[in-house]
């Protein structure tokens, strides 16, 4: 079974990419979803609450993912222990995901925003960027955020840089075109992966 991650900045397409490969029948993965189920789960939502005691995070007696957030996007502090609660778990649900399809599926997919910066890479044998320009990412991030130009540049600056990561991947899509250009780069790339397994 051929293990690939999905990655790629914020607001990059990665959930596009995600939907057409479903789309096309293959298991994928997404790793904020997990993220966000984490925030419910006891064991991590005990830690998180009791890491952030101080701060108000909460909304109904439920961690609020948009509070949580406004803390984390301008504290890499809080942001780095979050992560270090949120990590480890997350990596038990990856390989729970490739057990699940090891003697079913040829390949699975994990969408991976911060595979990097976790240092999530050695779990898979492929990786693919999403890459799109940052001037189109911020402007997409202001329309599916409501965020300012300055709030949104800031997002961008908290990952590292897409120039960074192109030359370490084993595969680039380009999102700044059509919807239909992107679902003919994901056929290109099952094409190229198809022969490999």
């Amino acid at each position: 079974m051929l293990k690939v991650a999905i990655t790629g900045n914020i607001a990059a397409g990665k959930s596009t990419v995600e939907g057409l490969l479903k789309d096309k029948g293959y298991k994928v993965l997404d790793t904020d979803d997990i993220s966000h189920n984490l925030l419910k789960d006891d064991q991590a939502k005990q830690a998180i609450i009791a890491t952030f005691s101080d701060l108000d995070i909460l909304e109904n007696g439920e961690i609020s993912r948009a509070k949580l957030g406004k803390i984390i996007f301008v504290n890499e502090e809080y942001r780095k222990i979050l992560e270090s609660i949120l990590h480890p778990l997350i990596r038990e649900e990856i390989n729970k995901h490739f057990n699940l399809h090891e003697k079913s599926e040829k390949i699975v997919f994990v969408s991976v925003p911060l595979l990097f910066e976790a240092n999530f890479e050695p779990l898979f044998d492929k990786t693919v960027l999403i890459y799109a320009d940052d001037e189109i990412r911020i402007k997409r991030l202001i329309a599916r955020n409501n965020l300012n130009e300055e709030m949104a540049r800031n997002r961008l600056g908290l990952q590292m840089s897409q120039d960074k990561k192109k030359p370490i991947v084993g595969y680039i899509i380009f999102n700044n075109g059509t919807l239909e250009d992107l679902a003919c780069q994901v056929t290109d790339l099952e094409r190229n992966l198809i022969p490999k397994i």
